[in-house]
């Protein structure tokens, strides 16, 4: 597999036989989930938005470009970097998909870490 095979999804929406490894992006866990009925294989708060970050943020849309270049500030810490790159090696292996609660996928920290993901390094 290459790292080409990222793919982005609602948490509530169900597990498919494509999803190869499930990864939850989010800080916080999502409400109405129980963590047995979640289908992951991790959850890698570490390569979330800051608080602050998701805050600001409020997935408003229009602030989508904004919000992308201080994510990508705050990937650049040693703690997210780390993060980031163990999401890299997981990608390497297998299909990664990025899990997130947030209904707008396309303009979501999910979003970007997928587009990162896809970059050669």
């Amino acid at each position: 597999m290459t790292r080409r095979d990222i793919r982005v999804r609602r948490i509530y929406d169900p597990a498919e036989a494509g999803d190869g490894i499930r990864v939850l992006v989010d800080r916080v866990w999502p409400r109405g989930i129980r963590k047995e009925a979640a289908a992951l294989d991790e959850w890698v708060k570490d390569v979330a938005p800051s608080t602050e970050l998701r805050k600001w943020y409020g997935h408003v849309p229009e602030k989508f470009a904004q919000f992308e270049a201080r994510y990508r500030d705050e990937l650049a810490t040693p703690v997210a970097r780390t993060a980031l790159d163990h999401l890299r090696t997981l990608a390497e292996d297998d299909a990664l998909t990025l899990l997130t609660a947030t209904r707008d996928v396309d303009h979501s920290q999910a979003a970007v870490l997928a587009t990162l993901l896809r970059e050669p390094r």
